[in-house]
């Protein structure tokens, strides 16, 4: 039988059960958090500076139908300083980024500006505080994910990312989950 979970991945961790790193050089991983099955794997990933929402399941066909099949993943974004509609449309049409060396354009996406700032726990490492300067918060909705793109399209714009929390995986959303909270579910709605 096989098993769905949902998780709110916390700052520090890293978004698998096991590391090849020799000494582990004290690596959190998302088994000290629950006990889950053996064959439990992620469904994508988020950087280990990235928080919130995380597909789990020993279901190797259902996280291979969302990684590949242009799923859409909603992440709500702290930018350094007020970030201008400008950047918000450069955003929206994508930016060149960089990918292992390779220059590479981003998909168009959805983007906009939070009116208001967003409820999340408290991370683990603070995020700088307003004697520092204005930030902001935008939601990006996009259907793919290279290696930290959101938070390279952030800084190609100007406005690099300070804190980066995934709220939405196709259906599934972070539904005031805390963080390292898990839920145990029957299926991914995606």
């Amino acid at each position: 039988m096989q098993r769905y979970f949902k998780i709110y991945k916390p700052y520090g961790y890293l978004s698998q059960f096991i590391t090849n790193e020799r000494p582990r050089k004290k690596k959190k991983l998302l088994g000290e958090l629950y006990n889950f099955p053996e064959e439990t794997m992620a469904v994508g990933r988020l950087d280990q500076d990235s928080e919130g929402l995380l597909l789990l399941t020993t279901d190797g066909k259902t996280s291979a139908k969302i990684t590949g099949n242009g799923v859409e993943k909603e992440y709500f974004t702290q930018v350094d300083g007020n970030i201008t509609e400008e950047a918000i449309e450069a955003l929206q049409k994508g930016v060149a980024i960089s990918i292992n060396g390779k220059t590479l354009q981003s998909l168009p996406c959805k983007v906009f500006k939070l009116q208001e700032r967003p409820v999340f726990p408290e991370r683990a490492k603070k995020i700088r505080d307003e004697r520092h300067g204005p930030t902001s918060w935008i939601s990006i909705t996009m259907t793919e994910g290279k290696f930290r793109q959101v938070k390279k399209m952030t800084a190609a714009v100007g406005f690099p990312t300070l804190r980066l929390v995934r709220v939405r995986v196709g259906k599934e959303k972070l539904d005031g989950m805390d963080s390292g909270e898990v839920k145990e579910l029957d299926f991914f709605d995606y």
